[in-house]
């Protein structure tokens, strides 16, 4: 690790939509955006199918007549409104409960909706080639990617994570412990590469606890190298294009990074001796000096285009990057220790990480609130919610936003008044 200074240099970014949408672009514009009538036809199709499939197995089904758009529409409608309202169930709307809502129970009957939600299905019947766990819900995602890809250019600077997804906090306080037990199941992790300066998700990436051995969510925690397939995968799209990618300690590593780098993209990573995979590094950069550290002090090693980074700061703080120069300093602002110097690099990491960590206590709260049993219907619903929050990013940034100037809330509401095909065209208070 001999030292060098000299570092690719990076290029400009013009981020944002990729088309400009009318003064008049409701919110339903924006999210057909992503989830067009085409694939909410599909759903109609395949639900249909499966209805039909599914009655000639075990008896006819009286009560069922096929769905239409307009139902579908609706069906999504009733299921978005949960992640206003945040109740626990959506059948809630048809009660006589806190969570009742009469203005829209009317649409459709709750013993309707609940024939739409047991025949629900994006694809109704496996392939005889079909291997992979999503399959059921794999078109739909590989739309939506395009639907991302095609709408918006993202800044340069992103970030991999996992965002936050987890239960509704009043829930996890009322809830009983058989109950809490029974959500923890969840058998997939969801992952994200999300543009640090807008918050716009630009790629999911699902994967599968298919089962308790060397391949399941468990190994994934524990793994490097798999948390390293997760990075390649949300990456696949990005070659070339000379983006900043921020990591974690799962994620970073020099192995990846270095690969990263022969493709056109470059890495900011915090690291860590128990987390990250620390092969090719320096073992005296891994080990705290015996001698007492003051805030800022920072050690640097390079390999390259490549900077190994212990800061100093109340503990010892690891970064590995090849996207900043370690000579460039940086500072950190704390509210009651004033500045502390720190190289660009961690300076960078601080503020990116910063904005998702603001982005997820923003709009994780508006994730919907129906929990299926069914680990595919939990990825769809997830990814809708991820859809409608992309689709509000799009409409901040679009004139219809200097027009109506809807809250993250108003637009979910507006989302689904417009899908009930109800006629209520002012702004929601």
């Amino acid at each position: 690790w001999p030292e060098v200074t000299l570092l690719s240099s990076l290029l400009a970014f013009v981020l944002g939509p990729t088309r400009k949408m009318p003064l008049t672009a409701s919110a339903m514009d924006f999210f057909q955006l992503f989830v067009p009538d085409n694939v909410l036809k599909n759903m109609v199709v395949q639900t249909n199918m499966y209805a039909k499939k599914y009655q000639e197995r075990f008896g006819s089904d009286d009560a069922w007549i096929d769905v239409t758009l307009t139902e579908m529409k609706a069906f999504l409608g009733y299921m978005i409104s949960t992640s206003i309202h945040h109740c626990e169930s959506v059948l809630s709307i048809w009660s006589s409960g806190f969570y009742s809502n009469k203005s829209i129970a009317l649409i459709m009957t709750q013993s309707r909706f609940e024939k739409i939600l047991k025949y629900f299905h994006i694809v109704a019947f496996r392939s005889s080639q079909t291997t992979h766990g999503l399959y059921k819900i794999q078109p739909f995602l590989d739309s939506l990617q395009n639907g991302f890809d095609s709408a918006f250019r993202p800044s340069q600077a992103q970030v991999l994570h996992e965002p936050l997804i987890d239960e509704d906090p009043v829930f996890i306080a009322t809830c009983t412990e058989r109950e809490l037990r029974k959500r923890k199941k969840r058998k997939f992790s969801l992952w994200v590469r999300q543009c640090s300066s807008t918050g716009f998700i630009c790629q999911i990436y699902v994967h599968l606890k298919e089962g308790s051995g060397a391949d399941g969510l468990d190994a994934l925690k524990n793994k490097p190298q798999l948390h390293s397939m997760v990075a390649k995968s949300l990456c696949q799209n990005a070659s070339g294009k000379n983006y900043i990618i921020f990591t974690g300690p799962s994620i970073t590593s020099l192995n990846l990074f270095e690969e990263f780098e022969k493709q056109g993209i470059y890495c900011c990573g915090l690291l860590s001796t128990r987390k990250s995979d620390c092969t090719g590094l320096p073992p005296s950069m891994l080990n705290n000096p015996e001698t007492p550290q003051s805030r800022g002090q920072y050690r640097i090693r390079m390999k390259g285009n490549m900077s190994l980074i212990c800061w100093y700061n109340k503990g010892h703080f690891r970064f590995l990057t090849n996207a900043y120069s370690p000579v460039q300093q940086g500072v950190i602002i704390k509210r009651k220790s004033g500045e502390i110097p720190c190289p660009l690099a961690v300076e960078a990491f601080a503020a990116h990480l910063s904005y998702i960590c603001k982005y997820d206590d923003k709009y994780s709260k508006y994730f919907i609130s129906h929990k299926p049993n069914k680990t595919w219907q939990q990825v769809f619903w997830f990814a809708i919610s991820i859809a409608i929050n992309n689709a509000y990013i799009l409409y901040k940034m679009s004139e219809a936003y200097h027009v109506t100037r809807y809250s993250r809330a108003q637009f979910g509401e507006r989302l689904v008044k417009e899908l009930l095909g109800l006629e209520d065209t002012s702004p929601s208070h």
